[in-house]
């Protein structure tokens, strides 16, 4: 069982920080708590932390000066003012528990995050179901290339900063608002960003109600100077914003009633162009540089928020030109051992592997290959139906299916990998399930060949299939 969030505010976790030098922070080998350690680092505190295991990630901070341990002790905190922990660790985690003994400040990763972006003047708030990491990643570069030097914190690799974070400037705070567990609600933005809401993470939400209220709570965080940068073409988003108090900005792809509109929509080869138009005025010709319908909301989203803090259109053009994507977002992987070409993808929700199928369909391969590892019991089990009819696509030609990726769940759904396998098999297109990552690696390199799409996808450890391809 995940840990909860606390919620302290900035007023009091930097109350609690006054005489203290000596951090420690409980998986600091996570995409968000890493980026946190550095810039703690870099104020000056003396920062080290526990992760399960070595990565490309801890040995950065290593290198930084930071002490990083690989096994628990409870030692590690001796000296520390405060513990930061990832909701992802056990509440018997060693450190931890030993600092609850102590009665040593502990403090969530998101309430932690929302101390730090609460000493920047700008602070943007890229939420949503879907299109969080690819919108973070285009509005971090936007700014970036118009010289603002924004710091910011993504939940994926920026692929032009080589990084989960950046640290820049203490005007701008570009961050990934995540919606798990209400995390997003520690957070302080002035601009808050919405880009759809739907059914997810049903072991935390259990109603779309409770979703759609979680985000007007969002939003109300920016306060009546705020501004709320919302999708017009999702009812459950609008529906989210009645009643907020601050300025409400629209934008929708095809929608000339919104604010910002992507009109005059082209493909090719799965890539979009479109005209960027404000206020029902053509500002620039946008042309993108990465594939599927997906990107052009996400993309039009981080152009609003550029645009709304002056960026000149002509710069949000030249910087979404040259914008490569987000890691694990139809990423290039190289090829494989029988020339088919290796994409991963992150996509772990229905409404993420239709629109990721669609753009593998696009992309002009001779066949597509799509394996998939579902990621936990729950979300299986409740969107199964859901699951089965955005696998069962008609532009692929098989899937292969990996067993379910637990997380922090036990089976306690009797749902299994097998059974997604046999409805869409019946839905009419092919699919079968494989066990083990070397089996699926080896069946791939047999059937596929030079000018195939091979497509790992997923939100667990099915990026080790890559490993046994290659």
């Amino acid at each position: 069982m995940a840990l909860e969030n606390t919620h302290y505010g900035a007023a009091e976790i930097a109350r609690m920080l006054e005489g203290t030098n000596k951090l420690f922070f409980a998986g600091i080998g996570g995409v968000s708590m890493c980026s946190l350690a550095r810039i703690s680092h870099l104020r000056g505190y003396e920062v080290s932390g526990y992760d399960r295991s070595s990565s490309a990630i801890t040995a950065a901070l290593e290198k930084m000066g930071i002490d990083v341990y690989y096994e628990n002790d409870a030692s590690h905190i001796d000296g520390c003012g405060m513990v930061i922990y990832t909701v992802a660790i056990p509440a018997d985690t060693p450190e931890y528990a030993e600092a609850i003994k102590r009665g040593i400040p502990c403090v969530s990763r998101a309430d932690y995050l929302g101390y730090i972006m609460s000493g920047y003047n700008c602070r943007i708030g890229l939420s949503g179901m879907h299109g969080k990491t690819t919108t973070t990643s285009m509005t971090a570069k936007i700014f970036t290339d118009a010289g603002l030097d924004p710091t910011a914190s993504c939940g994926g690799v920026m692929k032009d900063v080589g990084s989960e974070y950046r640290i820049g400037g203490e005007n701008y705070f570009v961050f990934e608002a995540c919606e798990y567990m209400d995390s997003f609600l520690d957070f302080y933005p002035t601009v808050a960003v919405v880009l759809n809401i739907e059914m997810d993470h049903v072991d935390y939400f259990h109603s779309m109600e409770q979703i759609r209220n979680s985000y007007a709570a969002f939003m109300a965080k920016t306060g009546e100077n705020g501004i709320a940068l919302v999708n017009y073409c999702d009812d459950d988003v609008m529906k989210a914003a009645e009643g907020y108090t601050g300025r409400l900005v629209t934008f929708g792809v095809e929608a000339d009633e919104a604010d910002y509109c992507a009109a005059n929509l082209v493909y090719e080869r799965g890539c979009a162009e479109y005209d960027f138009v404000a206020g029902g005025e053509k500002l620039i010709r946008i042309k993108l540089n990465v594939p599927g319908a997906h990107c052009v909301c996400d993309s039009l989203a981080a152009a609003a928020a550029a645009h709304l803090q002056g960026v000149a259109p002509e710069v949000i053009r030249d910087s979404l030109a040259t914008f490569e994507g987000a890691g694990r977002r139809m990423d290039p992987m190289g090829d494989a051992r029988c020339g088919g070409a290796i994409y991963s993808d992150y996509a772990h929700h229905p409404t993420e592997i239709a629109t990721t199928l669609d753009a593998a369909s696009q992309m002009n391969f001779g066949h597509v290959y799509c394996v998939f590892q579902p990621h936990t019991y729950s979300r299986t089990a409740e969107l199964f139906d859901d699951f089965a009819d955005s696998l069962a696509h008609k532009g692929i030609d098989e899937i292969i299916l990996a067993p379910i990726y637990s997380a922090r769940e036990t089976n306690t759904y009797n749902v299994a990998s097998e059974d997604l396998c046999n409805a869409i098999n019946e839905r009419g297109v092919k699919c079968r399930f494989i066990g083990q990552f070397e089996d699926i690696a080896d069946y791939l390199n047999k059937v596929g060949k030079d000018g195939d799409m091979l497509l790992i996808m997923g939100a667990g450890d099915i990026t080790k299939v890559i490993n046994h391809l290659q």
